[in-house]
């Protein structure tokens, strides 16, 4: 079995949502700002290789929405999907399974592509893969996430017949290898995938830890849906991954794919960073 970090691109949100109610002078020290408050973000995807199955875990921002659009999130940097995959002998083709944490745009986007006036699966092989809470709740969105959920990169999957739901279940088996645990407060139902890889027990972070700025536990996102919820399953985790020596695997930290912890007199925090390749 083997893990490679697939980087889509940087893009750039508003620090303060990102930040929550931690004041700006505090985090302006771990992401700065440029002169319009907006913070430089990774879109970091994974890919698992297991027996026959190829299986990319979230895919990025995709690239069919128009110019207003993107003009938003200032996309940029060097990487692709379609680059980072080809760097490992791959093609979209040659995916089998599109893990989908969320359905936030800046997790699944590339998973439509359009052609011609046909909005289709970019993975014409793959099964993707939510759950049916999640799903639901996407696709009816209240009026706060709504602009997150785009209805171009979720209902194509479904008329296409590729869609599949896990099972709802925290620590669902959806590998040998890998087990999916469930979080709630960012968004309803996000999955996170966790992976027994090389010795080590890794979990893919997705919005629960955005970035390893994001480990001290007042650092909750204005994006969350219910804070306190997260700030619960965080103090949960935390205290877990510590004890338990999980590797944390970051989507959106701009510099740092993976981190342990350590306890310290502030609290659980960052004890070594490094690349994926690493382990």
């Amino acid at each position: 079995m083997k893990l490679h970090t697939i980087n889509t691109g940087l893009f750039k949100l508003d620090g303060g949502a990102m930040f929550g109610v931690v004041p700006k002078t505090l985090w302006q020290k771990l992401n700065p700002p440029d002169a319009n408050n907006l913070c430089t973000w990774a879109m970091r995807c994974l890919l698992m290789e297991e027996n026959n199955r190829l299986i990319l875990i979230d895919n990025g921002i995709g690239n069919k929405q128009d110019e207003k659009f993107f003009s938003h999130y200032y996309l940029h940097g060097d990487d692709t999907l379609d680059k980072s995959l080809k760097a490992l002998g791959y093609h979209r083709d040659d995916i089998t399974d599109v893990f989908l944490t969320h359905l936030h745009f800046d997790h699944c986007g590339g998973s439509i592509e359009r052609q011609g006036d046909k909005l289709v699966p970019a993975f014409k092989k793959a099964t993707y893969w939510s759950n049916e809470s999640h799903w639901k709740w996407a696709t009816n969105p209240n009026d706060r996430e709504k602009a997150s959920f785009l209805k171009e990169n979720i209902l194509p999957i479904q008329q296409s017949g590729q869609l599949n739901f896990i099972e709802e279940k925290d620590g669902v088996s959806f590998t040998d290898h890998m087990r999916v645990r469930f979080a709630f407060g960012h968004t309803d139902a996000m999955m996170l995938p966790e992976i027994r890889y090389n010795g080590h027990t890794l979990v893919y972070m997705a919005d629960l830890l955005p970035s390893a700025a994001h480990i001290p536990l007042p650092y909750v996102m204005a994006y969350d849906m219910f804070p306190l919820t997260t700030l619960e399953e965080k103090k949960r985790f935390l205290m877990e991954a510590n004890e338990r020596q999980y590797v944390l695997y970051f989507e959106h930290d701009p510099a740092i794919e993976c981190c342990t912890l350590s306890s310290t007199e502030k609290g659980i925090r960052l004890k070594e960073s490094f690349p994926l390749s690493s382990l």
